[in-house]
């Protein structure tokens, strides 16, 4: 395409969002109502992702050492679960560390044990590469000599993965289902608007106007609608994040929710947001354009 060519398209698309000041309302309005829905779905999803994901990594197998175990059995056991093929990495934490650890845990009334034989196990803290694969190394752990026991809470965490799997699976079912209904909407909006012109359409089609050529103006002018129609959207969700995120700093603890950082989170945002409004109406634009192109 000629730059000249070009220059006349951008000019033509700016003239009718001008000259059809109404129907640039509409669309630029369904495009900021429907955007604003998908930012807002699509920041709670990513932080229930994430959180999710925090949880999952919190998931870990305690691994008891038998009591008649010495030294070097359970250098030995060490060296049999580093080698399975799940296992991420793994800690020694001696019964003493674990007196301690239960003591801070339940409180000062169970200082008493210290003045007995510490009844506790040796630990191996096992963590796997991935957190669905817990059971699988639990029970692989469970059948090693000189293991007592190996738990991770395994009802809980296993309904845990069952419901953390269906969230996001619903999740991004609704979120696919919220593009299509935006882009239902909004290719509606614009096919409402190059109908109100298609006497325009077809007067250049007759008198031998490519269909590219006619084509490329309401392209341009699809493109300006989606910019157009993002941008408060954007405005609404990177506020609104910014406070959310301010709040739940100050007043929920990070180790019991942590949400995604402002910086870089809400460029994403905003760049998936402006992209969805500028594909969508492009693809509106064309779209409705071309049932006019057939004369």
């Amino acid at each position: 395409m000629k730059a000249r060519t070009l220059r006349r398209h951008l000019r033509e698309s700016f003239k009718s969002l001008r000259r059809n000041g109404w129907m640039t309302f509409a669309s630029v309005s369904a495009v900021t109502v429907t955007l604003l829905l998908v930012g807002v779905f699509f920041v709670i999803l990513m932080n229930m992702n994430k959180f999710a994901s925090d949880l999952e990594k919190d998931v870990e197998i305690r691994t008891h050492i038998d009591l008649t175990a010495s030294k070097k059995d359970q250098e030995n056991l060490k060296q049999k679960i580093e080698k399975l093929d799940l296992v991420e990495s793994i800690k020694y934490s001696s019964k003493e560390d674990e007196l301690k650890h239960l003591i801070k845990t339940m409180g000062k009334e169970w200082n008493f044990i210290e003045k007995q034989d510490n009844p506790l196990h040796d630990v191996f803290i096992v963590k796997t590469k991935k957190p669905t694969d817990t059971p699988i190394v639990a029970e692989q752990i469970r059948k090693m000599e000189f293991v007592h026991s190996a738990e991770y809470g395994e009802k809980k965490v296993e309904k845990l993965f069952k419901v953390l799997k269906t969230s996001r699976n619903i999740g991004l079912v609704l979120i696919i289902g919220l593009l299509f209904t935006a882009m239902f909407l909004i290719s509606n909006t614009i096919k409402i608007t190059i109908f109100a012109r298609r006497r325009e359409i077809e007067i250049m089609k007759l008198v031998g106007a490519t269909n590219w050529f006619i084509r490329w103006p309401f392209l341009f002018e699809g493109i300006w609608l989606g910019i157009l129609g993002s941008i408060i959207p954007i405005g609404i969700v990177a506020s609104g994040y910014y406070y959310a995120y301010d709040f739940m700093e100050m007043r929920i603890p990070r180790q019991v929710v942590q949400p995604l950082e402002y910086t870089p989170f809400v460029y994403e945002v905003s760049l998936i947001m402006l992209l969805i409004g500028v594909i969508i109406g492009g693809w509106g634009s064309f779209i409705s354009v071309r049932r006019f192109l057939k004369v």
